[in-house]
């Protein structure tokens, strides 16, 4: 029995550090992947298309943070910049979701499973992407 690939790729990215995470290979559960240390966008985004390459990605989805009224504001119009330049890179589609909240949730999970503070920012941004990329798989019928 073959099993059909549908690997996603979640990201949380940041003016520092673009939280990775990734789904299983049927694309039910979603797990902290890497942490992508920004320095310009041509090898961030080479980054994020060796990972695709690597793991078969099917489709990416990045998280877009408004803010709490729902308006977008400056950070999320560099995530909508970025994520405009990632896909003339690639023919992976690419999907933009509504972060709100998932890097408090990422901190308090951390704080509930671990007490070391240390590349814990880093871990939450992991984190984030994978509540983001969980949240999606959730809602969307497995294709």
């Amino acid at each position: 029995m073959e099993v059909d690939i549908t690997r996603s790729l979640g990201l949380d990215i940041g003016d520092k550090r673009i939280g990775v995470a990734l789904s299983d290979p049927q694309g039910i559960l979603a797990s902290p992947f890497t942490i992508i240390h920004c320095r310009d966008e041509t090898a961030d985004i080479e980054a994020i298309i060796n990972i695709i390459r690597q793991n078969q990605v099917k489709q990416i989805i990045v998280g877009l943070p408004r803010s709490m009224n729902g308006s977008l504001g400056k950070q999320a119009e560099k995530v909508e910049a970025f994520t405009q330049k990632l896909r003339k890179h690639t023919e992976v589609p690419v999907e933009l979701r509504d972060e709100r909240l998932s890097t408090v949730s990422a901190r308090r999970l951390m704080q509930a499973t671990t007490s070391k503070k240390k590349q814990q920012k880093a871990q939450d941004d992991a984190i984030a992407a994978a509540i983001i990329l969980q949240s999606y798989l959730d809602e969307t019928p497995n294709q």
